[in-house]
């Protein structure tokens, strides 16, 4: 399993998952190469998510020649996934290869540039359109988002997704790339969730951007400024 504990974050370190990523960081990786980066991304995390949480079981297995005891992973039925609109859409695209049969939700959540940082690095959240599966405590729950700044919107998002729902089984934070002031944020506020990212990158700046990040993710895979 290439998932290494780095305290308060789990970091995946396969080397598909660093190579794509260094891929699509690059100014140089235009709209569609930029877009497929981001899918196959999110196939590879997937599979790491089901090698490092799901368990297996021992079932029996008939094949052409003979009886035989094979393996099956339990509860790879049970997963739900939440895209963040928009950024998230091709993320969870690669996903949904791995957990094909994974219910989904989805939340349009975007912080208010406007308003900029407060003082505690914090932006304000608005929120469009939730729209989620009902979620049981069997389920293995992935939120999904290419990156976690500041850790504002993805806070309001567990928030939707955890309100008046029983606490699933297992709880992922997915990033690729996150800023250490987010992961704390988010952490602090919901301890139950695994924090999961590709980078555990250095810094926000001043405009609260990831660095050294790979820009704005939502305008970079659909081609918008």
């Amino acid at each position: 399993m290439t998932i290494e504990d780095r305290d308060d974050v789990q970091l995946i370190t396969h080397a598909l998952a660093r190579d794509t990523l260094s891929k699509i960081r690059d100014t140089g990786t235009a709209q569609v190469p930029f877009r497929k980066g981001l899918v196959k991304l999110g196939r590879i995390c997937g599979y790491e998510i089901i090698d490092g949480a799901l368990e297996t079981e021992y079932v029996p297995v008939t094949t052409p020649l003979t009886e035989m005891t094979g393996e099956r992973i339990k509860g790879i039925e049970n997963v739900v996934i939440i895209n963040v609109l928009r950024a998230a859409t091709p993320f969870v695209e690669g996903l949904l290869k791995a957990f094909p049969k994974a219910r989904q939700g989805v939340i349009s959540a975007g912080r208010d540039e406007e308003s900029g940082m407060d003082d505690a690095g914090a932006f304000p959240i608005s929120v469009d359109y939730v729209k989620l599966p009902t979620i049981t405590p069997e389920d293995t729950v992935i939120v999904a988002d290419p990156m976690l700044a500041t850790g504002s919107t993805m806070c309001t998002v567990l928030e939707a997704v955890l309100n008046d729902q029983p606490e699933p089984a297992n709880l992922f934070v997915l990033s690729a790339v996150s800023a250490p002031d987010g992961l704390l944020r988010v952490g602090d506020a919901f301890p139950e969730a695994t924090l999961l990212t590709v980078s555990l990158d250095d810094r926000l700046d001043e405009n609260g951007y990831i660095v050294p990040g790979l820009g704005d993710a939502g305008d970079r895979a659909f081609g918008t400024d």
